[in-house]
């Protein structure tokens, strides 16, 4: 429910509803809707560091293709949903960095994490002369993720696949080449 219509937007007693939960257990797990948006975030940021590490750390696989395989699977993901959900924290983090501190902190917390494992990624491409050692694999990760978020967005707003899949064609016929 918050993916598709934010937390703002999300009321409590239809997540309840949803859920078939009464108020009160609710509010026996969770002191607000804070802590459950919180708690939102981190179910979702444990799931995906899962997914991550597997994916980037198959090592029967090269690193390239390692990345490049993370993110035409998350083109298929969004191409199923009809670009309608786009990423949980990227939605999260548009709707809610401005308005609130804790959630602010927390999804900084989840894309530094996603940073870092797309960085080790690289490093491992380095490793095995994928790519330069010039390059800066934290700043390319930073690049990446970023450029990957924002390609997630516009394919959200355009109802179309297409910039994310740009955003792959450019990225490994420029950058990750």
């Amino acid at each position: 429910m918050i993916a598709l219509q934010g937390y703002n937007a999300t009321g409590l007693d239809s997540v309840l509803k949803e859920a078939c939960v009464p108020k009160g257990s609710f509010y026996y797990y969770f002191k607000s809707k804070e802590d459950f948006g919180l708690a939102v975030i981190d179910h979702f940021a444990a799931h995906m560091e899962d997914h991550l590490a597997n994916v980037l750390r198959d090592d029967v696989i090269g690193p390239l293709d390692r990345i490049r395989n993370l993110l035409k699977e998350g083109l298929r993901l969004i191409t199923e949903n009809q670009c309608a959900k786009g990423c949980l924290i990227g939605n999260l983090a548009q709707e809610l960095a401005a308005q609130n501190e804790r959630f602010r902190v927390r999804l900084d917390e989840v894309f530094r994490m996603w940073r870092g494992q797309i960085a080790n990624c690289l490093r491992e491409a380095q490793g095995v002369a994928q790519l330069p050692t010039s390059l800066d694999p934290d700043v390319t990760a930073g690049f990446i993720l970023s450029g990957w978020e924002g390609a997630i967005l516009r394919s959200k707003v355009g109802r179309s696949p297409q910039p994310m899949q740009d955003f792959i064609d450019v990225l490994f016929a420029t950058v990750l080449r």
